[in-house]
């Protein structure tokens, strides 16, 4: 045992690899820093069982509270944290109008730092603690996001978007330039504490052919960086695309014929797929970011769950904001129980409450090519955690108290919750409270 060593004695929810969900009404999660200074869990499960073990731990007490693994968000947009909410008629009137204008701001370093500052205090609110993150064409962007993430400890991923076509004065990049810049920001962040970089093409018909096999080569010479782009969102997107790209069998295919995809490669929306899309996704092992506020606001479709788990497509939950309607994972994980339903996904594992959750936690994670590093409170992976009050609200309160079984109690959560339910958000890279 180290000095730093804790132990958070509360209810306790974790998961197993496979995505099992284990609950014990009394449990210890015992946290310490490793050679790094990094907060790694050392133990977790009933207090009983572990108490005589780690005596000489000294034991926060939290009753009544429920300690979690931090939610992950596999796409949200920091540059778009001012335009949730704007109207629109869809998803390119929506970046026409709305997102290109707002994004053009981030040249300016300053305003970058300022926004970058407040997403991360959202995040925190709302009990998330990594996510793969959207910022700008512009350097500036980058550099805010990271520099911020950095002072804060926390374990991120993001990246400069590639844009040198179809797009306005502003955000539109140059294709030689983007390449080099990105080159110098992988260098600059990636693998800098807990830092991840992510090559982001913002979306095949917003790139040329030259700056998508940049980007591929790029990937294929930083293997263990991330890549994240958009794909068939919405069917004018999706016609498009198809009209840009006719030799590609589909939308999918054309990042295929880039070399941009393999794992860790993040793909949002993955709407409007066939089998052989999503057999595709599987063999690569690339990832879909499922958004279900986002889609339900600008009106793209439905995630098909039952085809993601037939075929065994990875997937993990997102906010997508600004298109997504808020920074909540409740909010989210309603949102795709709703969207499920909607697109008639048989009530049972993909929209089990306790399923919802892995999909926001330890699956998301999985999907990022994180697995065994956060999301489950599993020994060994980084100590980021929620401390959630069960009784935030009266409502709330009345019914948590009602439930009969851990469904049950997450299902309450997921559908009352929202920032109030997060009391404390613990991550990895910060000093433990007493």
């Amino acid at each position: 045992m180290t000095a730093s060593t804790k132990a958070y004695r509360a209810r306790l929810l974790r998961f197993s690899p496979k995505g099992e969900a284990l609950f014990d009404d009394d449990g210890l999660l015992v946290v310490g820093a490793d050679a790094d200074g990094v907060q790694r869990v050392r133990d977790a499960g009933p207090y009983r069982d572990l108490i005589a073990r780690h005596a000489q731990v000294p034991v926060t007490y939290w009753p009544d509270r429920i300690i979690a693994p931090g939610f992950l968000d596999m796409h949200v947009h920091f540059p778009q944290t001012d335009i949730i909410g704007a109207p629109a008629e869809g998803l390119l009137p929506w970046l026409e109008n709305y997102t290109f204008p707002a994004e053009t701001r981030f040249a300016d370093a300053a305003h970058a730092g300022e926004v970058a500052a407040f997403f991360f205090d959202e995040l925190q609110r709302n009990g998330v603690t990594t996510a793969l993150t959207f910022c700008t064409s512009h350097p500036a962007s980058v550099d805010a996001f990271f520099g911020e993430a950095r002072r804060r400890g926390l374990r991120m991923m993001g990246g400069k978007v590639l844009q040198d076509r179809h797009s306005p004065d502003g955000v539109r990049d140059e294709t030689e330039q983007s390449l080099l810049d990105t080159e110098a920001l992988i260098r600059k962040w990636h693998n800098q504490g807990r830092l991840g970089y992510a090559i982001t093409p913002r979306f095949a018909p917003t790139s040329t052919d030259a700056q998508l096999r940049g980007a591929g080569e790029l990937a294929a010479r930083h293997s263990d960086t991330w890549i994240h782009s958009h794909v068939a969102e919405n069917k004018d997107e999706v016609q498009w695309a198809r009209e840009l790209f006719p030799k590609a069998r589909s939308y999918l295919d054309v990042y295929t014929g880039f070399g941009l995809m393999r794992e860790r490669a993040v793909y949002a929306h993955c709407i409007h797929f066939d089998d052989a899309d999503r057999a595709l996704m599987r063999e690569t092992k690339t990832a879909a970011a499922v958004s279900p506020t986002s889609n339900l606001f600008l009106g793209s479709g439905f995630f098909d769950y039952q085809g993601a788990d037939r075929i065994g497509m990875r997937h993990g939950l997102a906010s997508d904001v600004g298109g997504g309607t808020s920074f909540s994972p409740f909010h989210t994980m309603l949102a795709a129980y709703y969207v499920g339903r909607e697109g008639q996904t048989k009530p049972g594992l993909s929209l089990a409450p306790s399923r919802l959750w892995w999909n926001h936690t330890g699956g998301a994670a999985q999907a990022l090519g994180l697995e065994g590093v956060v999301g489950t409170l599993q020994a060994g992976t980084e100590a980021d955690f929620v401390v959630l009050n069960p009784a935030a609200t009266p409502l709330l309160a009345r019914k948590t108290a009602m439930a009969d079984n851990l469904e049950e109690l997450l299902f309450a959560l997921i559908v009352l919750g929202d920032d109030r339910l997060v009391e404390r958000v613990v991550t990895a890279g910060t000093a433990l409270p007493a």
